[in-house]
């Protein structure tokens, strides 16, 4: 199985942008957006946005990305704009099916954000430096990786059904063609569901099990699940890539920071999905999984909560140049 690192070993120094510690719109009239990013290799930074610091009302408050599930265009605009500015750099996003098909982001021409948008994939690759690839989220796992000696990135959305369907595998075979090695490949999993909460069907947790020995659960609610960060690990270990960074340590420590953050306070008791923000830090045991922690959108929240739609986070990579 790959081992993991800390933190410590790859990096001294991260940021954490504070939704409380200055104005909630840029001069240029933008959001501010709560985001938190980790240097994951040498001039490689992964960052996560949380649900705070955007333009977005509703259901989708308030820093929501995805632009399918009904919320206001320009409401998302704005927010995808703000994200760009505070990376320092343009999203390269691609249209997600839940599919094991990765994507070369090089390959295409001048007007590479229109087609992207409108390619089904799940997966991104490329060798350019100063652009964030991108995968969105509401309960699937974000996968970034990176070969910083050969300046390559890459971001894998990793469901249930892209896993079984190959996308890490597909995305690290991506990163080869560009130039990467295998055992020079640095990885870590963002926010996802843990294995406490993912709840499936029986058949379909078989079938998941059978694909990825050890990976059954009996989750909080009383029925079988699934891991999907040990299924996804054991896809990097078949791939060849040894070295993951935790991102646990990290999260923890920012959703400590945001405890008291008015805005996560507000969408706690607004949101319908739970009880205040006290009571849901209190029930907190994994601050990556994306049901537990309210600092990320979840699917399958809402949806217990009788909800018909959520946004979308977005976890991104990109190279310095």
């Amino acid at each position: 199985m790959a081992s993991e690192v800390t933190f410590e070993e790859w990096s001294s120094t991260y940021e954490l942008v504070d939704s409380t510690a200055g104005p909630q719109a840029s001069r240029e009239g933008l959001p501010i957006p709560v985001t938190i990013p980790i240097d994951l290799a040498p001039g490689i930074k992964v960052v996560y946005t949380t649900r705070l610091g955007g333009s977005s009302q509703g259901d989708f408050a308030s820093f929501n990305l995805g632009a399918r599930g009904g919320d206001d265009f320009e409401a998302v605009a704005a927010n995808r704009l703000a994200l760009s500015a505070a990376v320092g750099a343009p999203l390269a996003l691609v249209s997600q099916v839940h599919s094991g098909r990765a994507v070369d982001v090089d390959a295409f021409g001048p007007d590479r954000a229109r087609e992207l948008a409108e390619l089904e994939a799940d997966g991104l690759v490329s060798a350019q430096s100063n652009l964030a690839l991108g995968v969105f989220a509401a309960d699937c796992l974000p996968v970034l990786l990176a070969d910083a000696e050969a300046g390559v990135i890459a971001a894998a959305h990793c469901g249930r059904r892209g896993l079984e369907q190959g996308i890490i595998g597909s995305t690290v075979e991506r990163m080869l063609a560009q130039g990467a090695h295998a055992g020079s490949i640095v990885a870590t999993l963002g926010p996802a569901i843990c294995a406490d909460c993912y709840e499936l069907g029986e058949s379909l947790a078989a079938s998941f099990e059978h694909r990825f020995p050890a990976t059954a659960s009996h989750t909080r609610f009383g029925g079988p699940g699934a891991d999907l960060s040990l299924a996804a690990r054991q896809e990097l270990e078949a791939a060849g890539v040894e070295h993951l960074v935790d991102s646990n340590p990290r999260l923890a420590a920012a959703t400590q920071y945001l405890v008291a953050d008015p805005e996560l306070e507000q969408l706690c008791a607004s949101d319908g999905e739970g009880p205040s923000l006290e009571e849901r830090m209190a029930d907190l045991r994994h601050p990556r999984c994306t049901l537990e922690n309210p600092l990320w959108y979840s699917h399958r929240r809402a949806s217990l909560a009788g909800k018909p739609r959520e946004g979308r986070m977005l976890a991104l990579i990109v190279r310095e140049g």
